[in-house]
């Protein structure tokens, strides 16, 4: 990988290049302050240094790997008041602008470009707005496409035609505005950044829509000595080499917290989805504690360290005042019986208008942790946001799960309190709609996941082909057969880990339990052993002693081949749920079976239509 930085008189140009061939043709970046001085565009000739790092980073709740390798060749271009730093990884290049200005400063506009080598085409994520839950279907389109409002969502999957893909985004977002690409100018490069300006006047349409209705001229205000957010190209000659990369972990800030010792990942047993529907039970079944004692004894049972309390709990608007048959203390005193912890959700213009008293509530009554919604923007303001909820959740022991959230972009590291973000067209968009498909979920580990965690809230019982599958709100059911849903758990990474459906779902699936039960939320090795993004994904990832295989296909039937080979010497037993000889039209059968293998065998996967895989294996007794 080679990145090389031209300076002229009047413009500063970054390339990338692998293996001798082009990918990021000469593309021009600069930086605008509200002085009118532009940074990469004075003729100055910097000084220049360059350093070679070859270091490891330990994650606190590993997604991928308990350690992460962080080996990079960095140049820093010295100019007056300000540094470039440039950094090439092999798997991909980042760089960032360095601020050493006195006091305060306006930054007017930043200008980010990527001139994509070549003919080239999009997965993208498009919206048209910057109040937005960052929760888009995949399109492969032009590069073209990004104009008369349209624009892409980060990541940005792109294939060069004949050459390698690239994934756009950007790690470090703090105190700044969020970035968005569009099309260049006719003539220009491919894709240029786009951010949105800091917010002046906003309008609370209600609990949770806050528009902004004036806008300034400037995207931030900020410290004059500071850096500012990576701006990162993943490279990768296949698709499955992207579901290794962790450059967004690795370039953010490292952590501000010092005793970590009681943020515990796990698996949560979430409400709303399946609309606290329960079988069999003596109470009416709904927003009170009976039926959230049911969901603790079922958690407890099942080794699951933390239910949900969604919407409802709470009269809106009012953190302080809990609803009628709701009396959180009395469920954080059973559940620390059971070894089940509480966590709340709340919206986020609430939780800033109360959040010193609500906070302070949550932490008296031993609340573990809080799922904060809504925030839909990513401007200055609102980023700023999710770093004060952070660091005021972490002083008071609070776990932090952000939905309606933008696309994680490094903060899981520097405040490893926040596990998991939504930001993703998950599953409970089957509550209202029919895109939530299999090549949709075979899109996302190539895409949305490459930012960091997503809490896609995977676990639905009632699985369906795709023409079968109807969008029912109080009862929903999920795209893809039951081995697909499952093999989710696998692949798609998230610290803390819904299960999503009732647990009368689960209690009518011990087999499927069995499963749910063991499968971890955190990894410590992962082995990307094939993929093609829309396609198909097969991962297996190691926990321990232990290894657990995920594969999933989209709407087309396919076999594929894995290789145990990655298991150590010895002899292993695989348990497996694999797609039932009727899964092509009865997406919930499935068989549930056992077999020896050892590091020698060679298995071919079966998937039906929109099927899957999921495995368990340990060492032979």
């Amino acid at each position: 990988m080679t990145v090389s930085v031209e300076v002229t008189a009047d413009r500063l140009r970054y390339s990338v290049s692998r293996g001798g061939k082009s990918v990021i043709d000469p593309s021009p970046i600069s930086l605008t302050l509200g002085t009118g001085r532009v940074l990469g565009r004075e003729g100055r000739v910097p000084s220049r240094s360059v350093r070679q790092v070859r270091d490891s980073v330990r994650p606190l709740a590993p997604t991928k790997s308990a350690v992460v390798r962080d080996r990079f060749n960095e140049m820093k271009l010295r100019f007056d008041g300000y540094d470039l730093e440039v950094r090439a990884y092999d798997e991909g290049v980042a760089y960032r602008w360095v601020l050493a200005l006195p006091d305060s400063v306006t930054i007017s506009a930043e200008e980010a470009s990527f001139a994509v080598a070549g003919e080239a085409q999009g997965l993208l994520g498009i919206d048209t707005t910057f109040m937005t839950h960052q929760e888009p279907s995949f399109h492969r389109v032009k590069l073209d496409t990004l104009k008369d409002g349209r624009r892409s969502l980060l990541p940005a999957l792109v294939a060069l035609q004949g050459g390698p893909k690239i994934a756009i985004t950007e790690s470090q977002l703090e105190d700044y505005a969020g970035m968005y690409l569009v099309a260049g100018a006719t003539g220009g490069p491919a894709l240029v950044g786009l951010f949105p300006q800091a917010a002046l006047e906003e309008h609370a349409a209600n609990d949770r829509n806050v528009f902004v209705t004036k806008r300034a001229d400037y995207l931030a205000r900020t410290v004059g000595r500071r850096s500012l957010p990576w701006r990162i190209v993943m490279i990768a000659d296949e698709d499955r080499q992207l579901l290794l990369n962790q450059m967004v972990y690795l370039l953010a800030a490292p952590s501000r917290l010092t005793d970590m010792s009681w943020i515990k990942p796990g698996k949560v047993q979430w409400d709303w989805f399946n609309n606290l529907n329960l079988r069999g039970v003596s109470f009416r079944a709904g927003v009170n504690n009976d039926t959230y004692k049911y969901f603790i004894d079922f958690a407890s049972k099942n080794g699951i360290p933390y239910i949900v309390l969604d919407e409802g709990w709470y009269k809106l608007g009012d953190l302080l005042t809990q609803s009628p048959g709701i009396d959180v203390p009395e469920l954080v005193q059973y559940g620390a019986a059971k070894n089940v912890g509480i966590i709340l959700w709340t919206t986020w213009s609430t939780l800033d208008a109360q959040m010193k008293p609500a906070l302070d509530q949550f932490q008296r009554w031993g609340v573990k942790g809080i799922k904060v919604d809504f925030m839909q923007r990513d401007d200055q303001k609102v980023v700023n946001y999710y770093f004060r909820i952070a660091r005021e959740a972490a002083a008071r022991h609070l776990l932090v799960d952000y939905h309606g959230a933008h696309k994680p972009a490094g903060l899981n590291r520097t405040w490893p309190n926040v596990l998991t973000f939504e930001g993703v067209h998950g599953a409970e968009n089957n509550k209202w709609t029919t895109d939530v498909t299999p090549e949709h979920n075979v899109t996302l580990p190539f895409t949305r996941m490459l930012a960091g965690p997503m809490d896609y809230t995977p676990g639905a019982m009632l699985n369906a082909q795709t023409k079968d599958f109807r969008p029912i709100f109080d009862r929903p059911m999920a795209q893809g057969t039951r081995a697909h849903n499952l093999a989710m758990y696998v692949v798609f990474e998230s610290p803390l880990q819904m299960l999503a459906d009732s647990p009368s779902e689960y209690e009518r699936e011990p087999e499927s339990m069995e499963f749910l039960r063991a499968v971890p939320t955190v990894w410590d090795e992962t082995r990307a052993i094939a993929g093609e993004a829309g396609g198909f994904v097969l991962l297996a990832r190691r926990s321990g002693a232990e290894w657990f295989v995920g594969a999933m296909t989209n709407g087309t039937a396919r076999t594929l081949p894995l290789d145990l080979s990655f298991l150590g010497a010895g002899n292993y037993t695989m348990d497996e749920w694999v797609d039932g000889i009727n899964a092509d039209r009865n997406g919930m059968d499935y068989r549930k079976e056992s077999r020896p293998v050892s590091a020698s065998d060679k298995i071919e996967l079966k998937l039906a239509p929109g099927g899957g895989f999921a495995a368990r294996i340990r060492r032979a007794q």
